[in-house]
Formats: C-alpha cells, structure tokens, sequence
C-alpha cells in the first residue's frame, strides 16, 4: 500500500502499549542513497530543545488518522541515532524540487511522492511540468539532491498515477493474491500487530460510536472480537480505543 508524503505529516502518533498520543509527524526524513524514508521526525509541544525522530521500520502502521507504534521508546533522541542527524541535515525534500535529466534537460517541479508504507521506499513521484502533471517512477532517478532531482534520459512518465505500472509486481503483491484475500479469513499485517498488541488489554473507557451506542464498555477485557468489531466501524474509533487501555 502507498502514502503520499503529505498524508503523513501532521499525523498524531500513537502509542499502543501506553495508549497515548506522543507526538505528532513533523517531518519525513529521506536517505537519498537509497531513496527511501528512514525516519520521521517528530515533534511535541513539551520537547523544546532536543529533536527526536522513529526509524521507519519502528512504525507499526500507517492509518488515515494516526501512526501507530509499539511503545514511546520507538522515539529516539537524534544524539542516540547519528545517520537520522546526517540526513536531516541534508535536508533533502523532494517536494518543490527541480526535475532535470542527466543531460540537462528540465522536466519540471516535483510536488508530491508516493511511499510504500512498510518499508518506507519512494515508489513514485508526482511533477509539475508546463503542460499538465505527471507521474514518474522512482526507479528512473538517479540523484536526491536538496534543491535538484536528476533523471536518467530515457525516464518514462504516466499522465494517471496507475500503481499497476509504476510498482513492479512482486509475489506478494499481484492482483491476484489481494483477490484471494478477503477480510473474513486474513487481517493486513498492521491490523494484526495491533491485534496482538491490544488484545487482553482493559478498555478505560466507554468507546462510543456516531450514534451514540456503546461499542467496548470500560472495563471490558478485549478479544479479537472486540477489536475486529471496532475496526469494522472506522478508524476513528480505533485510534480512540487505542489511547483508552491499559
């Protein structure tokens, strides 16, 4: 599954093992050697000297309304991890970036990138050129610098952003294995680290859905039933279940 960049940032991270929300994404932090996004920064309201970040395979997953992670020891000091303090440094943003060929040709502007959101590797990006937007496989770059984007010269675009030609299939993930998969008899890895993470733990409170109705009454011991009931109702009220346990 694939993020856009500016989807992540801003997100409340959420640890599961405290049930409390402790900080929020203030940036990602890309390796430009491996074009990929090793770390987020992260900032809070009581942190207001030292920056700290979380190495990206730390993240236990990656919703429409949070990040979740195991515990608050998944955000480190940047004294404790040097190469997350390098590559910030380097201030490598991809986005409003100039896109050029090896040869000098200008493509256009980089607005946007896709990430895959379990590694953490740069899949796509979106460009600005003069005629219209288009969609660039990663694979095609050659350089991440901090204000330039270098392209090999036989770089292809897409004018649709189509996940079935831009990512190369792998085992894992062709059409015909999500097909197989169906939600009754398989959860996504993310939904199943936060089933073995929360399972057995005790609500704190009443978590209640739109209409009013109690879903997990405080002080209930939950099961896979329990959060799978949950889940199914939103993502909201997962992450509210999520900061109520203990």
């Amino acid at each position: 599954m694939l993020k856009k960049s500016k989807e992540l940032v801003g997100l409340p991270i959420i640890s599961i093992t405290e049930g409390k929300e402790i900080g929020s994404v203030k940036s990602l932090v890309v390796n430009p050697e491996k074009g990929m996004v090793d770390f987020l920064a992260v900032e809070h309201e009581d942190w207001h000297i030292s920056m700290k970040a979380i190495p990206f395979k730390k993240i236990v997953g990656i919703g429409e309304y949070a990040i979740t992670v195991e515990n608050q020891f998944s955000i480190l000091d940047l004294n404790e991890i040097p190469i997350a303090n390098q590559l910030i440094n380097q201030k490598i943003s991809i986005i409003d970036t100039k896109v050029m060929t090896r040869l000098g040709q200008l493509v256009g502007k980089a607005n946007e990138y896709y990430i895959e959101q379990e590694k953490g590797e740069i899949v796509a990006v979106q460009i600005e050129t003069n005629q219209e937007t288009v969609y660039l496989q990663s694979d095609d770059i050659i350089t991440y610098g901090e204000n330039l984007l270098i392209l090999n010269e036989a770089y292809t675009t897409s004018s649709e952003f189509d996940a079935d030609v831009l990512i190369p299939a792998t085992e894992e993930t062709t059409t015909e294995v999500y097909q197989q998969e169906t939600p009754a008899i398989a959860l996504d890895r993310f939904d199943q680290k936060q089933t073995e993470l929360l399972a057995g733990k005790e609500a704190t409170k009443d978590i209640i859905d739109q209409q009013g109705e109690v879903v997990v009454a405080a002080g209930t011991r939950l099961s896979e039933e329990d959060l799978k009931r949950v889940r199914e109702i939103g993502p909201s009220l997962m992450v509210d279940l999520s900061m109520n346990v203990r």
